[in-house]
């Protein structure tokens, strides 16, 4: 993520720029459904996945730096990740949404997709953790989650299913009730020196990005440009997350025609 989340939020706004507005719930078919080009990017781009592999290339290099400069005594290394959208992807879900006429997210769905368990791993994951493993540097990955009771159990089966490590309880937190992650993150800092965290949102990071408006959560990044990058490393995500919140209040609008035309306004911040 590197002061890439800025630039993801301009992509999608030339993205959907593109698109159009909707009709109706479920007529929001053909070129006018608002998700069509975000989607397409994320089902085809060579750069989507570029990203991916520039990123997990990124985040080797300080571990490498980290394992070099080690002394006796020091904190073991770890690193901190996100889950979906970061080393796993929901690309058919969104695939799903567009081939049924959806155009915006839809949870009820979303939680039966979950259980389906038809995750893909992203590009260079799998391979930049299982380096971390092979090199004693263990894994922490803080994610927000609610499908109910089975909760975590579907998280250790979609990470099982894709292959990671350090699939078991100290390694796996799974947050339903919040989606403030520094609680855990601080947590693991006190015993462990964090070489990189990863995710896809700026809320992976730090709270204080948590708010609800576009201008304010950009300068907040601003203030940290120094540390993407370095400490932290930002996967592109131009259909969901946290930037969604900043435009609508909520991270998940409900899908309406005046959702619609405030997507519009934000596709056209600035226009010719």
């Amino acid at each position: 993520m590197i002061r890439k989340t800025a630039l993801v939020c301009a992509l999608c706004a030339a993205l959907l720029s593109a698109t159009g507005i909707a009709g109706e719930t479920g007529s929001a078919g053909g070129s006018r459904n608002l998700l069509i080009s975000a989607t397409a990017w994320k089902q085809t781009a060579a750069e989507y996945q570029a990203l991916y592999y520039q990123a997990f290339n990124i985040a080797r290099l300080h571990l490498d730096n980290a394992l070099r400069s080690r002394k006796p005594g020091d904190k073991p290394l770890a690193v901190i990740t996100d889950v979906d959208d970061t080393i796993l992807s929901p690309i058919s879900y969104w695939g799903h949404l567009i081939e049924n006429d959806l155009d915006f997210f839809d949870d009820a769905l979303w939680d039966r997709w979950v259980e389906a368990d038809r995750f893909n791993v992203l590009p260079g994951a799998l391979d930049f953790l299982n380096y971390c493993r092979d090199n004693n540097v263990e894994v922490f990955y803080v994610t927000n989650r609610d499908q109910g009771e089975a909760t975590y159990d579907l998280a250790v089966q979609n990470l099982k299913t894709g292959g990671f490590p350090f699939i078991d309880e100290k390694h796996l937190i799974v947050q339903r009730e919040t989606s403030n992650k520094e609680t855990p993150q601080k947590a693991i800092a006190a015993d462990y020196n964090v070489v990189v965290m990863l995710g896809d949102s700026l809320n992976d990071f730090q709270r204080k990005y948590y708010v609800k408006d576009v201008d304010e959560r950009i300068r907040l990044m601003e203030e940290d440009r120094e540390r993407y990058g370095i400490e932290y490393i930002v996967l592109p995500n131009p259909t969901d997350g946290h930037w969604i919140r900043a435009i609508f209040g909520d991270s998940e609008p409900p899908a309406n025609d005046e959702n619609r035309a405030i997507f519009k306004a934000a596709a056209t911040r600035a226009a010719w």
